[in-house]
């Protein structure tokens, strides 16, 4: 399994996944793919930039990205999957979205660590299960989903979201592409 550079200076070795792997490979190289160019949109920016909100009133931006894709690892991997109960990472009674709403305090360095430490979590409670195993907790919704059901999610959790840094980094110095 492949994993991100921990120098949050240095670009992400993000590796394209292989066009011939089977599903289990493919679906764990697409996530791997999307989870490295979250980082890569981060990279080389300082903890003012990576608080900029994309377009106001809206308050995405690539610090609270990265605290959010780490409480929906969490969700995923840990809660539904392994049916840890397992405290959120950034709950907060009077802020339901604390993970996006950043504050002067929240650093780059907690953020990829913690988004870090929950990829591994992710890897370690998906390392041997079958991709029909279901979770061993139901969604918020009350369903039962399987392994493979929810990399297809955090595909398209990654995917939906990096299309949000494409925009946010665009705007705080001109960079696209990747």
């Amino acid at each position: 399994m492949r994993s991100m550079s921990t120098d949050s200076t240095a670009p992400a070795p993000r590796i394209r996944p292989d066009t011939l792997s089977g599903e289990r490979a493919a679906l764990e190289q697409w996530l791997d793919f999307h989870r490295e160019t979250l980082a890569l949109k981060c990279q080389g920016l300082d903890d003012a930039q990576l608080r900029t909100v994309s377009v106001p009133p809206s308050d995405l931006n690539l610090l609270g990205l990265v605290r959010h894709m780490a409480e929906v690892e969490l969700a995923w991997f840990r809660r539904v999957l392994a049916g840890e109960d397992t405290p959120w990472l950034y709950d907060d009674e009077k802020d339901e979205d604390r993970d996006i709403h950043v504050t002067d305090e929240d650093t780059w360095e907690e953020a990829y660590a913690t988004w870090q430490e929950q990829i591994a979590h992710a890897r370690a409670n998906a390392a041997g299960r079958d991709l029909d195993d279901p979770g061993l907790r139901p969604t918020r919704h009350g369903k039962t989903v399987n392994l493979r059901w929810i990399y297809l999610h955090m595909i398209e959790e990654y995917a939906r979201h990096n299309g949000h840094a494409d925009l946010i980094r665009e705007r705080i110095d001109g960079a696209t592409g990747n």
